[in-house]
């Protein structure tokens, strides 16, 4: 029979063998972070001063995380009266996926829709980066905006805010969201049922 001392040393060293925990996988916790806004609406504000977004500069900004579901998450960005835009996070095979469902007043899709990337690195729990995909690239080169082949699209989930940017060589966009205050929920984007 072994000593007690002999038997703590067997212990520790067969301690030293195991397998430490796995860490949580970052794109899971991302998505659980914005799965925990579900229902909730959020005021936000435009960051950047870009020439390019000077008719959103001073507009009233809402994100809705309207419909969640345990792959795909819509948060429609109402800017002023215009309900357009919705942002889709999709769990993919490989990671997470982010789209734009632009929409027309009256339901139907925009030219420019359901453009956007997956991730390409784990990212953090609180921020993924999605470049843009080849399916988007096409369909810009086919509207003639070549310009945005090289978009980055950055979605950032802290505590107490929500951020959505867009980053090219030319070009940097983004909104920023109070999470430590609700608003109340918009009206439906356009096409929602």
């Amino acid at each position: 029979m072994m000593k007690p001392v002999a038997l703590l040393c067997v212990a520790a060293a067969l301690a030293g063998c195991a397998t430490p925990r796995a860490a949580a996988d970052p794109q899971d916790a991302f998505f659980t972070n914005l799965s925990r806004l579900c229902g909730k609406a959020f005021a936000g504000r435009l960051v950047t001063t870009d020439p390019a977004d000077a008719d959103m500069a001073g507009k009233p900004m809402t994100m809705h995380v309207r419909d969640c579901s345990a792959d795909t998450i819509r948060v429609p960005f109402h800017v002023g009266d215009d309900r357009s835009r919705t942002w889709v996070v999709t769990r993919t095979a490989a990671g997470l996926r982010l789209k734009h469902d632009h929409r027309h007043a009256d339901g139907s899709s925009d030219v420019l829709t359901m453009y956007g990337g997956d991730t390409d690195a784990p990212g953090t729990a609180t921020a993924q980066a999605f470049p843009v995909d080849a399916e988007s690239i096409a369909l810009f080169r086919r509207e003639n905006r070549a310009v945005s082949t090289t978009n980055v699209w950055i979605v950032e989930v802290t505590p107490d805010r929500f951020d959505y940017a867009l980053t090219r060589k030319d070009r940097h966009f983004r909104v920023s969201f109070d999470l430590t205050r609700p608003a109340p929920a918009p009206p439906p984007p356009w096409g929602a049922r």
